[in-house]
């Protein structure tokens, strides 16, 4: 509930006990007019607590919020000095200044906006904050903008002196980050890196939508889970014992990803108009190879797909009753199998064929479920969002095995991206039939950037196969 609606409730249970009261008069509350009392004295209670809660969460939130955006002093100028030589407020500070122009930041929805600003202001193992906001900087200033657009799309590009020191001053910059990049490459603007935008709410992938989605500026993400603490009870006086949890430090490497991507002459345009053409056609091949690589990707110098993590997890597989047939107890028992605790925010995915036999469970009178699934397709199963995705199995023909689907709560996969794409310039496309190539009136992209995923607590999920047996 939100805090409106918490305040909203606590209002209603009010109303019911001034009614329950003048209904009793003098008399004393008996049987079920006094449980329901008590009910609603013990509903308030928690309501309060929680109301207390999220208010002081609000009272935190307000106050870093004013904290991150105090300015002391003089107004901060965006580019005003070198980036690969400030200290870290200062390049936070003139990182958002960037993000706040419209000139650079204005096309951003507000979740990219937002992620951005928590991503400066990110320092652990696995984000520097910092190294992120001079790339930003660096990327981002007029001429190496400027420099950018003539390098990606001119065959022999003329900079200016200015563009020049600002192209090597993003070789600097290079050359200071964590870890082994392909050589060579020009580093694209960080405000059009899918990379680092593409993680917003809304991408077409639903699987920045649903997982945990972490934009690194090492190699390799590190975390550390556990499974809890064991809580008991002992007779009085008896010592306690070393229920200490066993941790677990999953670690997820990024890979290198890259893309051959064609465009038109035309396409050298302005640069807002060429921003954010090449945003798209960035951002479309990247995120149609990830759909397919998180889904079943081998973990082999490519991600850890999904499917392939829980196809390797005996206790996360849960098999059909009948060979070739996908019945309405088959989606009840992977659901019963998901312990309790991952229910609460879980998601289904699987391909619009398997979606089309949930679909034919829910029709008719007899249908298993409560609710006639609509004609699109099943949005909900089981009171929890279904997504579809096509480099799942299609429903299995006899024993043949198919991972036709998975359900749990998605924040337990991770995909890791190491922020930055790079790209070089193919100055002519060339066709490829014929015995004479010409020229297509085309140029091309190289484009490379580093990612990786991987489930890191498997028992968060259930994969429902066909039976082979």
């Amino acid at each position: 509930m939100t805090l409106e609606e918490m305040r909203a409730r606590l209002a209603e249970i009010e109303t019911e006990r001034r009614t329950m009261d003048e209904t009793a008069g003098d008399a004393a509350l008996t049987g079920d007019a006094r449980s329901a009392w008590e009910a609603l004295d013990t509903e308030e209670s928690d309501l309060r607590a929680q109301v207390d809660e999220a208010e002081r969460r609000g009272r935190v939130a307000e106050s870093r919020a004013r904290w991150q955006t105090a300015q002391i002093g003089s107004r901060v100028t965006p580019f005003d000095g070198d980036p690969t030589r400030m200290e870290r407020r200062e390049l936070a500070d003139q990182a958002r200044a960037v993000l706040g122009d419209d000139e650079h930041g204005g096309h951003l929805a507000d979740e990219q906006r937002t992620r951005l600003e928590r991503l400066l202001q990110t320092r652990n193992d696995n984000v520097d904050g910092a190294m992120l906001a001079r790339r930003l900087l660096v990327t981002e200033h007029p001429d190496y903008r400027a420099a950018f657009m003539r390098l990606v799309s001119r065959a022999t590009p003329v900079l200016t002196p200015d563009q020049s020191r600002a192209v090597e001053r993003f070789e600097e910059f290079r050359a200071m980050n964590i870890g082994t990049d392909a050589s060579g490459g020009y580093g694209v603007p960080v405000l059009i890196d899918p990379t680092i935008i593409l993680t917003a709410q809304g991408s077409p992938n639903d699987f920045f939508n649903l997982a945990r989605v972490e934009t690194i500026t090492t190699d390799t993400w590190k975390g550390v889970s556990s499974a809890g603490v064991t809580w008991q009870f002992r007779q009085e006086g008896a010592a306690a014992s070393d229920n200490s949890p066993t941790l677990d430090q999953p670690a997820v490497p990024v890979h290198r990803a890259d893309g051959y991507i064609p465009y038109s002459l035309e396409v050298d345009q302005d640069y807002p108009g060429f921003a954010a053409e090449m945003s798209r056609l960035l951002g479309e091949g990247y995120s149609e190879l990830l759909v397919n690589k998180l889904t079943t990707g081998s973990g082999t110098n490519e991600p850890t797909g999904i499917v392939t993590a829980l196809d390797a997890a005996a206790g996360s597989e849960v098999a059909t009753g009948t060979a070739g047939t996908i019945a309405a107890a088959d989606v009840n028992k992977v659901w019963a199998a998901l312990p309790i605790r991952y229910r609460r925010n879980s998601a289904w995915m699987s391909s619009t064929g398997v979606n089309n036999v949930f679909q034919q469970l829910g029709s008719g009178n007899d249908a298993a479920f409560t609710t006639d699934f609509t004609a699109e397709g099943v949005l909900i199963l089981k009171g929890r969002r279904a997504y579809l995705n096509d480099y799942m199995a299609a429903p299995a023909v006899g024993t043949a095995a198919a991972n036709l689907a998975v359900v749990g709560d998605w924040s337990n996969y991770l995909i890791a991206q190491r922020a930055g794409m790079s790209i070089e310039l193919i100055p002519h496309v060339f066709n490829a039939a014929g015995t004479l190539a010409l020229p297509t009136g085309q140029r091309a992209w190289f484009a490379w950037a580093r990612v990786g995923a991987d489930s890191i607590n498997d028992a968060g999920f259930r994969l429902l196969q066909n039976k082979t047996v």
